[in-house]
């Protein structure tokens, strides 16, 4: 623009320098052609006016145009780094779902090798209680084999001496026969009486001892099997993601909001993860706390019911749904407490109880647990003859063994020492202590109460339908069954029936015949019993068929 009009101006100078040059040479020389002139001068004036004003617009127009051109470059630039911020956040959310998807996976492994660590530890301590339960009671024949055996000696003695008088004088005549001394006589008399005894008493302890152990184990197992059958317990199983279903899917950009804001508030207020995929008409709120999941779906529900869903309101309704939960969870262990006809108990006690509900251990539900644990202590107290008292401290001991998986505070002490702890804050009675600590063996027992705890804790969990098996466990296992009864000759097929439970075995009619197929079911449910870790019992059933096939022709 400042060239264009620096030119227009010089044009005008260079005009109007002419038109005085002019002027003065017709003055000079020609009057009479000044208005001639005149009239030239302004025709030139004009034209020049309508140059200037003509390259004024061209200016104008090219100005305008490169403006354009400047700003369709610079939009063209934004949207090129609008796409690559884009491919960037993609790129990183990928690289996100990638790594989120492989800790997903390191924990299931993780947990299945705590399953299997926790299977062996149940079962080395149901054989460690077998054991020892079969030990005391031999201890206690063995006392009265002891008791039975010094009568005996006594009434040896006894004979011996009646023995000594009666046979006096068979032993002078032995004397005159053998031509021995009365001494050395007697002395041979007593030698074999004695080893007579000695033997028959060993033989004796040994029967005793048999029978004791025999008694013993029909005993504990009869015992055992009494308490569970007089237990009725259902089946449970907790996950760690809950599904919220939904009545449409348009509901979800709301949950989501604008820039993901909805979402976020909601997850930060709640402390769950909530996934929005494209499952049609519901999403998954994920967490491994069962209180923060159950918090974040009541207030979804509220919200999604209410329609009003922004970051202010999302924070107002979980609020009231954190207090609501909270007088639930005190309600849920009043509740217990008193289904149980436990009194006296903490109300910070109570309020664990009712944090049970909402916790889970291998897929078994804590309070059920818990409360499954304390009938089976009242029962097996009561079946052992114990007190009255000594039975309702079974049952206390029995809801709280397991209090410390639902303790607020951080430590890294085990549940049951954590437990302990609590259970002495509160004090609570000193066998419920004990048995609550010494459950998993982390202390020594001092009463009576902590094996009965340790052992009805151990049926609880190991029943069958209590905990979830995890899949891949479950299918190793009935593949390591089908393979066991395939790795002997003449069987044919192997088919593991009712989740294990049962394995049918399908053999050659020409290889194995039908004495030998009963030992082969003989001998595969022995090895099954070395080699493999199951619940309950497989029943093995061997199939042999003849097929006798003749052609007609």
């Amino acid at each position: 623009m400042d060239i264009i009009l620096s030119v227009v101006g010089g044009l005008l100078v260079g005009i109007i320098a002419g038109y005085f040059i002019i002027r003065t040479f017709l003055t000079k020389n020609q009057k009479n052609k000044v208005d001639e002139m005149n009239k030239k001068a302004d025709l030139v004036i004009q034209e020049a006016r309508l140059s200037a004003k003509r390259i004024i617009d061209e200016a104008e127009t090219k100005a305008d145009k490169i403006n354009s051109q400047s700003e369709s470059k610079n939009e063209s630039i934004k949207q090129k780094k609008i796409q690559e911020a884009k491919e960037k956040f993609a790129n990183l959310k990928s690289n996100y779902d990638d790594y989120r998807a492989k800790k997903k996976i390191e924990l299931k492994e993780r947990e299945v090798e705590v399953v299997n660590k926790e299977k062996d530890i149940s079962r080395s301590k149901k054989e460690l209680e077998e054991r020892t339960e079969g030990l005391e009671a031999l201890e206690q024949e063995v006392q009265v084999i002891r008791e039975n055996l010094d009568k005996q000696m006594k009434v040896i003695a006894k004979k011996r001496e009646e023995l000594d008088q009666s046979n006096e004088v068979f032993i002078k005549k032995l004397e005159s026969i053998a031509k021995l001394s009365e001494s050395e006589a007697k002395d041979q008399l007593l030698e074999a009486v004695k080893a007579k005894s000695e033997n028959e008493a060993m033989a004796l302890v040994k029967k005793r001892l048999e029978e004791a152990k025999s008694t013993a184990n029909k005993e504990a197992k009869k015992l055992v099997i009494q308490c569970i059958q007089r237990m009725a317990a259902e089946y449970t199983i907790e996950n760690t993601v809950t599904v919220f279903n939904l009545d449409s899917d348009d509901i979800k950009g709301q949950i989501i909001g604008r820039e993901g804001r909805n979402i976020r508030a909601l997850e930060a207020a709640t402390g769950a993860e909530i996934i929005v995929d494209d499952t049609p008409e519901a999403i998954v709120i994920s967490s491994f706390d069962p209180i923060r999941r159950e918090i974040c779906r009541l207030s979804l529900k509220k919200l999604v019911a209410d329609g009003r869903i922004h970051p202010a309101r999302i924070e107002e309704v979980v609020t009231k749904t954190k207090q609501q939960l909270e007088e639930q969870i005190k309600e849920i262990g009043e509740r217990t407490v008193i289904d149980l006809d436990i009194h006296g108990l903490d109300p910070a006690m109570v309020r664990m109880v009712g944090r049970m509900r909402f916790r889970s251990s291998y897929g078994q539900n804590l309070l059920k647990h818990s409360i499954e644990t304390a009938n089976l202590c009242a029962l097996m107290a009561a079946e052992i003859g114990l007190p009255k008292k000594m039975v309702k401290l079974a049952k206390r001991a029995g809801l709280l063994h397991d209090i410390g998986k639902v303790a607020e505070e951080q430590t890294e002490l085990s549940h049951a020492l954590v437990g302990m702890q609590m259970s002495e804050r509160y004090k609570e009675h000193s066998y419920v202590n004990n048995a609550i600590g010494a459950h998993h063996d982390e202390i020594e027992m001092n009463n009576i109460l902590s094996p009965i705890v340790q052992a009805c804790d151990a049926i609880s969990g190991a029943r069958p339908g209590a905990r979830r098996e995890i899949l891949e466990s479950y299918l190793k296992r009935i593949n390591e069954l089908e393979d066991l009864a395939m790795a002997y000759d003449g069987v044919q097929k192997a088919y593991a029936l009712q989740a294990g439970r049962e394995l049918r075995v399908i053999v050659e009619s020409e290889k194995v015949t039908d004495d030998y197929a009963d030992d082969l079911s003989f001998m595969i449910s022995e090895k099954i019993q070395e080699e493999m870790q199951y619940p309950g019992q497989i029943k093995v059933t061997v199939i042999r068929e003849k097929r006798a096939v003749a052609v007609a022709k």
